[in-house]
């Protein structure tokens, strides 16, 4: 593997211009240590040398040698005789976390992740400048402690954020018409709580998000599945299940479907909103995938600017998967109903991770390197798979985080077993069903993890894909 190494030029446009009245060598040390640490400069990277990091910012050689020893001492750096300074993270590695999925027999340990992969998780890169937010967080705090530290529908600041990220995407919205919960899957729950009563009927996508799913059945409700179509939504179907079942909601996710990874257009969504809309259903949209398009063209309209949808969004994906935080926005009577039965589940989200939030959500950063690393593991993931497992296919999405393949066979519970004995962890088509069964032929592979992992995990697919056909 080719070191890595970062250029004096580099480095001085990922730094920025010199923060006026902070000493030289901390500002330099700062800078770095921030872009370490939110992955922007990778661990093991080496850093400029000192006479060319000088000769580039126009500092002394003091100065950098200064920032590059406070480095190595919080450390963030080590220095080697013979190869210069490169960068680290301090402390020993920190497990990685794996994705809530509520997987027959399955327990949510956190342990050492498998010896292979688990692509059970769809949970992208963190994106850039997520520390730098929160150490802006921390010095706002204050302003907060002198109260009960309880906010039930969120912090103004973030409701406000969240009201202008809508308005940006033609949605007028104001503060009031949102609720901070603490993810997409709470708001999730606190909308079908308000929505529906154990026993009623609450129509789903075939496959549809299995955490979902759960949280439905959970409360009692009664899901009616519509199997999506080769390219996407059954509109029609849809609308048609919702009025002969007299459904008392819609829960869809029609932004880079999960697990299909299928975007539904303007048209669709303009008669899907008329269609429940006549048949007095009220339509519910989880759009945590919708920041995830990846070589999309211009994208449609969110589906609340067609007309009347409760939007359930989420941070998760668009920032990072350890910042439990979503909303919900609504219109009219329907929000304080959202609010009690969200009161029956939590009293509110952190605070400084709403802070946090509504600082990323107003000042974002570009993300492009990212989203060029998903592309590419997409379409790595899609050319591993189809020249190593014949038969297999699937359409490639222009946005989401994962594949769904069809398979030859109707094989995605066993061969989930075969795979589990490689060190592979996968979710098989069924726990996708609304009814925990079917989809035998069809199985989800996330593309967020690297290149290389990819590659191993494929390896082991495909062995054991051999061994039980």
């Amino acid at each position: 593997m080719t070191p890595r190494r970062l250029t004096p030029h580099r480095l001085a446009q990922q730094l920025g211009p010199a923060c006026p009245g902070v000493p030289a060598y901390r500002w330099l040390a700062d800078g770095i240590r921030l872009l370490v640490a939110d992955g922007r400069v990778l661990p093991d990277t080496t850093l400029p040398g000192e006479r060319a990091l000088t000769a580039q910012l126009g500092v002394s050689r003091t100065t950098v040698a200064r920032a590059y020893a406070d480095l190595v001492e919080r450390g963030y750096a080590e220095a080697r005789q013979g190869s210069g300074t490169r960068t680290r993270l301090p402390g020993p590695p920190a497990p990685a976390g794996e994705e809530p999925f509520g997987l027959p027999g399955r327990t949510l340990s956190g342990d050492a992740p498998p010896t292979v992969a688990d692509l059970t998780v769809t949970v992208p890169p963190t994106v850039p400048g997520l520390v730098a937010a929160f150490e802006r967080a921390i010095a706002q705090l204050p302003r907060y402690l002198a109260g009960s530290g309880y906010h039930p529908a969120g912090l103004p600041v973030l409701r406000e954020a969240v009201a202008e990220h809508y308005a940006a995407r033609g949605v007028p919205t104001t503060p009031d018409q949102v609720i901070i919960t603490s993810g997409a899957l709470a708001g999730v729950a606190a909308v079908l709580r308000a929505l529906a009563s154990p026993g009623d009927r609450v129509v789903l996508e075939s496959p549809s998000y299995p955490n979902s799913i759960a949280a439905l059945q959970r409360q009692g409700s009664r899901p009616v599945a519509v199997p999506m179509i080769e390219d996407g939504f059954d509109v029609e179907g849809i609308v048609t299940a919702a009025a002969a079942s007299r459904a008392r909601a819609a829960l869809l996710i029609p932004d880079f479907h999960n697990p299909t990874g299928h975007l539904l257009d303007d048209d669709g969504r303009a008669l899907l909103v008329r269609g429940l809309a006549r048949a007095g259903v009220p339509l519910v949209v989880d759009e945590t995938p919708i920041d995830m398009a990846l070589d999309a063209p211009v994208l449609p309209r969110p589906v609340a600017a067609h007309g009347p949808a409760i939007s359930v969004g989420s941070c998760s994906k668009s920032h990072w998967g350890g910042l439990r935080l979503g909303w919900v926005r609504a219109e009219g009577p329907l929000l304080a109903a959202v609010q009690q039965a969200r009161l029956s589940l939590d009293l509110g989200a952190p605070v400084l991770e709403q802070i946090a939030l509504a600082d990323l959500l107003r000042h974002p950063q570009p993300d492009t390197e990212r989203r060029a690393a998903l592309v590419h593991q997409r379409d790595s993931l899609h050319a591993l798979v189809t020249a190593t497992l014949p038969g297999w296919e699937a359409q490639v999405p222009r946005g989401g985080l994962s594949l769904w393949w069809r398979l030859p066979q109707p094989r995605s519970s066993a061969l989930v077993t075969a795979a589990a004995r490689r060190g592979v962890r996968l979710a098989p088509g069924a726990a996708f069903s609304p009814d925990r069964s079917g989809l035998e032929g069809y199985l989800r592979t996330p593309f967020t993890q690297p290149v290389k992992t990819l590659e191993r995990a494929v390896a082991a697919i495909a062995a054991a894909w051999a061994e039980i056909t």
